[in-house]
């Protein structure tokens, strides 16, 4: 399959490139969420693998691999013409085997083996390990005999190519099938459309999609539903004759099947070594003898194609449909991506689905020897494997990321299986909560507080979030991958109202007690304490990079006892004789504003609200924060010292004292802060680049203060150094006295805990507990107003809540402060649309709160009346369901007796193993709710966990006073609320305004999904050569970067194979650097891919699938493809405006672009509508004087001059003028250029009144008025003004600017002296870079140059505010590079 991929992707460019990436050596994989994706695992300390001379060296090994020999064999199929395929020989034999079983004229054959000059091939070889394989080899396909095993595969791949045009896996989100939409859209592969011409456009746009319009449709979401392809059979199945009884076993028997053609005849059909035949058995008779004739075929589909014509026409047409369609619509994902709404599906007879469902295995894990898959065995197998070289690494990491996407996709089977009842307990004489399950290996817990644990730390509230904070543990744990530390493979999923996680079994630890597995840590919150050697050796490694300070407690018998992690944290030496952690739920220090303490708060921690106290203690702080306070902290601290160092020298040479003061006057005031407590003028430096501090103080030149910290070691005067350096620290909180060291002890605020204390010593208690005070100042004082700050320009707004969340976490604030963000958004006019989505996540999160405990609350046979009862409080005005609806009596009394009946059965029987979780009474109190009631719990939720009033008049009734007070829409409310709880509804149109009827019904919820939180194993040689690019990219290196760039691409196909959101972030910047460096083509070859892949693995609505729409527009306009342009734009605006409606800087850029497209075909009215709403929200959110909006006035204006209205064209380009004018001089060529228009636009207004006044004068009215000749934009034009605001500029230098540099170039050279090369071309660098930047300062509208006759310099895209916008959107490597 992944073969096809290759084939049909373009070649990359670049001749060296031309060798497409390697295909993973593994099928790619399989489910989750991104929920705990990317950015957070990015931040770890990376390992040593990952450091400057590796990546020196990688660059030949990269080559080596990736371009190792490629060469061309044959394939003889029976029957079929010779096949030639290029192969590398890195590739195994299976991938041949699989890519035949996937083309289009060998698929229906799944039991064959490949010979080579008569010797059969293993499958498992790599194909230079094969004898005598060359280029131009030919190899047979030889057909095998059948066994059980083969003969259930080959029906299995049957039934799989029969429903491989059908969406509802997709639908039902098995088999890691996902929705993509674009090739509807398109009607078609864009790449094989022929050019479009203007006059043949069809661009009127859907009226909902249209500025200002109020309908929200939901129907469009997925367009094409309805379409079915052609049906070959009615029925395949498995025959009720199964399994062949002794004699016939004997006569080689292998299964019995069952079929309905569509001509409705009735066959029963036998397997056998040499392949199927017809039998003459009925549905009464059993008669398995051949039937006459028996049309003996060794391929099922052979034999069915010879009794049933329509099949064998049907067939063949779903053949062609299937292998037409673009392989990324083909390819399993490796996670499982659900969707939030579903049309009805047919469900069809599939004896295959039914024994998938009703086995305990995971589909086709019956076919490994073994049965079931040793999980933790895999697991760290994998992570042991070596990664010394590029194939190493490259080959540990695939292992690694194939077997933890496998263990992902069991991990949620089993854990529905387990809610659902389909396992029995562990424990089945417990309670329900208190059970434990094991299935396929893996071993699963509720999160419940089962044996009062938690009981000191909220109860039930905190085995909720210990679940969750224990995967980060896992997560920074494995990022750090400290060799011989080993962490358990965790997932964690939330499915209907419970919280499961998932974990694969340490071996032995079911074999004995935990008192006496655990050699480390304590199991009982710190009363006896272990510590073990070993243990203190791998996790002081992993402190370091994760910054967790080695601390001692006093146990029981008040021995000291050192530890390097919480208290909590417990090793375990498994059988296998393996170290491993586990409980990690405090690996990062507590969030004292969410703790009741003792001590006092600062003053600035108390002026926001805090502490506010949380119903569990387990809110910790995040790492992204641990790391910008200590970035922020180590800034200061060189500043102090440099400070006093230089104090030190003037002294010493007693100097003037004029001199001394001039210099220190830059760094006294940074100084002289208490930085214990202040660190309001502290810089972000949250990504490694160290800026001075802001704000009213005079900056120290950071590079400046290094210099002098140095010098204090060559100094001299040893000890008035170490007093400076000590002062230094003193200053900071560092924890030594002589050397910076800040990190945290996570154990510092646990209650019941003696900490070992020396409260004279740098490190006392005392300090410790500072530090984390001062980390939780710093997020409040500093990341906070930052984020905020941050967001005026509006480079990367978010679009929903997950985007949002998304950024908050990058800068290490968590979601508990979201109702502070929210109130500090509230104050800014500008950041309206992020204060809705802000609010918006708010009542999301507290209304899920409440659903929980709702759900678990609910029996199995109410569920959907249930749900949808909650949508209708939540979002309409709804009573209790009794006066709503009769939902329950429907059913008839008689139905209810019965249940009350087999619930009295149930519950008589107790204990006995499936205790599963439905509710055991006929428990109706879900039926009580109403809206009022909700939205009462909603308000004091919101109130309780973020300190947020949700309306400051008082109490809120239902959503309607929520949704007009705080701009919301509730649609967006209600995608929000199903991806959030994994609710799936019907895709329909849902009225939200009526009164007389419910909005939602039972039959509108169609599933309930899991949701899954897991690690996300990281590509890290891929990552490097991605920054890395990136890096070229802004110095303007173009092809560099995109060489770079491609060859990460290669590496992550290698690791994470053909899917990944990655690779479509990859991909979009080539596309955006093939566009940039003037292939179109190849820039619309590759986007495409890109918005495939983002449907396919972040969601068809997702955030970054929309920002992926828009390039492949402008790609398509590039590419003369006018219609479909616009159609991608309509789709991007419409999903948009499902998402966040259309008050948001981004429908800004969208309309703009729109109505750009619109202008050039002609259609002008159209185009002024989008261009006016453009233009307000310009205003609304960059300001009435900025550059955006002087080009989007000039652009109405022109749109207006076209249509005649020359006195609003002249109104409105004035605006223009006056802009340019305030903001760049009278004498920049824009203001010149707008002065020009303007002076143009006049003479135009005056020819017309001219020409109406003549007409007046002599009466002759009837002639109507004389056509004005108005020139049309031409498509370059066009074009020029989308590249501009899109970002993509191509920055003109003239040739008197050349000439200047050229002299400059000179000057410098004779400066220098005889420098060499190297400084000629670092002076032409720097001066290329000035002027850039000069230009790009003037132009950050990105208003397009006059054509002109001058020297033509591509700019780096990374450079523009657009593109830093839906880069740091589409592109999670991207943001945290």
């Amino acid at each position: 399959m992944l073969k096809s991929i290759q084939r049909n992707g373009k070649k990359q460019k670049n001749g060296s490139k031309d060798k497409e990436p390697t295909p993973p050596k593994e099928q790619p994989l399989v489910n989750g969420n991104h929920d705990m994706n990317g950015h957070a695992s990015d931040s770890v300390a990376p390992t040593e693998q990952q450091n400057g001379e590796t990546k020196k060296k990688s660059d030949s090994e990269v080559m080596e691999i990736i371009q190792d020999a490629g060469f061309t064999v044959q394939i003889m199929s029976p029957g079929v013409e010779p096949l030639s395929i290029q192969v590398s020989s890195m590739e195994l034999v299976q991938e041949i085997h699989q890519l035949l079983m996937d083309r289009e004229d060998t698929c229906h054959r799944t039991c064959f083996s490949l010979q080579l000059d008569g010797v059969t091939l293993d499958n498992f070889a790599e194909l230079k390990n094969v004898e005598g394989l060359k280029e131009g080899s030919v190899i047979k396909v030889v057909e095998e005999p059948y066994t059980m095993r083969e003969a259930r595969i080959h029906v299995r791949h049957v039934r799989d190519l029969l429903k491989s045009m059908d969406p509802a896996d997709a639908y039902n989100g098995v088999d890691c099938s996902s929705l993509t939409f674009l090739h509807t859209i398109t009607a078609g592969d864009i790449l094989e459309k022929k050019k479009g011409r203007s006059d043949s456009v069809d661009c009127t746009p859907p009226e909902y999609i249209m500025p200002g319009a109020k309908e929200r449709p939901l129907l469009p979401l997925q367009p094409g539903v309805g379409k079915k392809g052609p049906q070959p059979l009615k029925v395949l199945t498995t025959s009720a004759w199964n399994p062949p009884p002794g004699p016939r076993k004997l006569h080689g028997d292998l299964m019995y099947l069952y079929v309905v053609t569509m001509e409705d005849k009735r066959f029963h059909i036998s397997a056998c070594p040499r392949g199927f035949y017809i039998n003459q058995s009925t549905d009464d008779t059993f008669e398995p003898r051949p039937d006459n004739p028996s049309y003996l075929c060794h391929s099922l589909i052979d034999l069915l194609s010879q009794i049933s014509p329509t099949f064998r026409r049907c067939f063949a047409q779903m053949q062609k449909k299937r292998t037409q369609r673009h392989p990324f619509e083909r390819v399993a994902t490796p996670y499982q991506v659900y969707t939030w709404s579903a049309p009805t599906l047919d469900h069809t007879i599939d004896a295959i689905r039914a024994e998938d469902t009703f086995s305990s295995k995971l589909g086709y894990e019956e076919h490994i020897p073994g049965q079931t898959r040793d999980w933790n065995e895999e697991l760290q197998t994998t992570r042991e494997l070596p990664r010394e070289t590029l194939p190493e690494r490259l080959l540990r990491e695939r292992a690694i990321f194939k077997v933890h996407s496998d263990f992902v996709t069991a991990a949620t089977r089993g854990a529905m299986a387990v809610i659902d009842g389909n396992v029995m307990a562990i424990n089945p004489g417990e309670d329900a909560k208190m059970q434990m399950f094991i299935w396929n290996n893996i071993f699963f817990s509720l999160g419940f507080d089962v044996r009062d644990h938690y009981k000191e730390l909220g109860g039930d509230a905190a085995a909720f979030v210990a679940p969750r904070n224990d995967l980060h543990g896992v997560r920074v744990y494995s990022a750090v991958d400290v060799e011989g530390l080993y962490t358990l493979g965790t997932v964690v999923i939330d499915y209907r109202g419970y919280r499961v996680t998932a974990q694969s079994i340490i071996p032995g630890i079911l074999e004995r007690e935990q008192e006496q597995s655990v050699v480390y840590g304590s199991i009982d919150f710190g009363k006896t304490v272990l510590s073990h050697e070993k243990y203190l050796e791998l996790l002081n490694n992993a402190g370091k990079h994760l910054k967790i300070y080695p601390h001692s407690v006093l146990n029981d018998d008040e021995e000291e006892i050192e530890l390097c992690s919480s208290v909590e944290c417990k090793g375990i030496i498994g059988n296998d004789g393996r170290h491993y952690i586990l409980d990690l739920l405090r690996t990062f220090p507590p969030d004292v504003n969410f703790l009741k303490l003792d001590e006092e708060l600062s003053k600035d921690c108390k002026a926001f609200g805090f502490p506010i106290e949380h119903k569990h203690k387990l809110s910790c702080l995040r790492q992204e924060l641990l790391e910008a306070f200590i970035e922020s902290r180590y800034l200061l601290f060189i500043k102090h010292a440099a400070f006093q160092l230089q104090q030190l020298n003037t002294n010493k040479r007693q100097q003037k004292q004029d001199t001394p003061k001039e210099e220190t006057k830059a760094i006294e005031p940074a100084a002289k802060e208490d930085s214990a407590n202040n660190n309001k003028e502290e810089p972000a430096a949250k990504k490694g680049e160290p800026k001075a501090a802001t704000g009213g103080v005079p900056k120290v030149e950071t590079e400046e203060a290094k210099k002098l910290m140095e010098s204090l070691l060559s100094s001299d005067e040893k000890n008035e150094s170490r007093e400076v350096v000590k002062r230094a620290c003193e200053a900071v909180g560092s924890l030594k006295d002589y050397e910076f060291d800040i990190r945290f002890n996570p154990d510092v605020y646990s209650p019941g805990i003696q900490h070992v204390d020396n409260p004279n010593a740098a490190n006392s208690i005392k300090k410790q507990k500072q530090l984390v005070k001062d980390a939780a100042e710093f997020l409040v004082k500093h990341q906070i107003p930052s984020f905020v700050h941050d967001c005026l320009d509006h480079t990367a707004a978010p679009m929903d809540g997950s985007t949002l969340t998304e950024t908050l976490h990058s800068r290490g604030i968590n979601v508990r402060y979201l109702g502070k963000v929210a109130n500090l958004l509230a104050k800014i006019k500008q950041l309206e649309y992020l204060h809705t989505i802000a609010v918006s996540e708010l009542i999301i999160r507290a209304a899920k709160h409440i659903f929980v405990t709702y759900m678990q609350n609910t029996e199995m046979m109410s569920m959907a009346a249930a749900i949808s009862h909650f949508l209708n409080c939540f979002l309409t005005t709804a009573t209790s369901v009794s006066s709503e609806s009769d939902v329950l009596t429907k059913s008839g009394s008689s139905g209810k007796q019965q249940r009350k009946q087999n619930k009295r059965t149930a519950a008589g029987g107790g204990k006995g193993g499936k205790s599963s979780f439905q509710c055991t009474q006929d428990n109706n109190e879900w039926q009580l709710l109403t809206s009022k009631s909700l939205w009462a719990q909603i308000q004091q939720e919101l109130k309780s966990y973020w300190d947020y009033d949700l309306l400051p008049a008082g109490t809120v009734d239902s959503a309607d006073p929520v949704v007009t007070h705080n701009h919301l829409q509730k649609i967006s409310l209600l995608r929000a609320f199903c991806l959030k709880t994994g609710v799936q509804i019907l895709l329909r149109e849902y009225n939200f305004e009526t009164k007389n009827k419910p909005t939602f019904n039972e039959n509108d919820i169609v599933n309930v999904f899991p949701v899954v939180k897991h690690i996300n194993p990281r590509a890290s040689d891929a990552y490097n050569f991605y920054t890395t690019g990136q890096t070229k990219i802004q110095q303007g290196y173009f092809k560099d970067g995109y060489d770079l760039i491609s060859e990460a691409l290669n590496l992550l196909n290698n690791v994470y194979g053909a899917m990944h959101p990655e690779n479509a972030q990859c991909l979009r910047m080539l596309a955006r650097l093939s566009y940039i460096m003037g292939d179109p083509q190849e820039a619309l070859a590759i986007q495409q891919r890109a918005v495939l892949m983002s449907e396919r693995v972040n969601g068809i609505d997702h955030p970054y699938t929309i920002a992926e729409y828009a390039p492949l527009a402008l790609y398509c306009f590039a590419n003369s493809q006018i219609s479909t342009a616009l159609k991608l734009l309509y789709r991007a605006r419409y999903l948009a405006t499902i998402v966040c409606g259309d008050n948001h800087p981004d429908i800004a850029l969208l309309d703009s672009n729109i109505s750009l497209i619109l202008h050039a075909v002609g259609e002008y009215e159209l185009s002024l509508r989008f261009l006016e709403h453009a233009l307000a929200l310009n205003i609304k959110y960059y300001g009435e004087k900025s550059l955006k909006v002087a080009v989007s006035y000039h652009l109405v204006a022109r749109t207006q001059s076209c249509m005649g209205d020359f006195r609003s064209a002249l109104n409105n380009e004035k605006e223009t003028y006056a802009i340019y004018k305030q903001q760049l001089g009278e004498a920049h060529e824009k203001t010149q250029e707008s002065s020009e228009c303007l002076r143009h636009l006049t003479q135009q207004a005056v020819v017309l009144q001219k020409k109406m006044n003549d007409i007046y004068s002599n009466g002759k009215l009837t002639t109507g008025l004389p056509p004005i000749h108005i020139q049309p934009p031409s498509m370059g034009s066009v074009l020029d003004m989308l590249n501009a605001i899109n970002g993509i500029i191509f920055v003109q230098i003239s040739s008197k600017e050349i000439a200047n540099l050229k002299n400059e170039i000179e000057k410098r050279q004779k400066e220098g002296g005889a420098a060499g090369e190297s400084s000629v071309a670092q002076a032409n660098q720097e001066e290329v870079d000035r002027l850039l930047t000069e230009t790009m300062a003037k132009t950050a509208a990105g208003i397009p140059f006059e054509e002109q006759d001058n020297y033509e310099l591509p700019l780096p895209a990374a450079t523009t505010g657009d593109e830093a916008s839906s880069s740091s959107k589409a592109n999670p490597v991207a943001s945290s590079s």
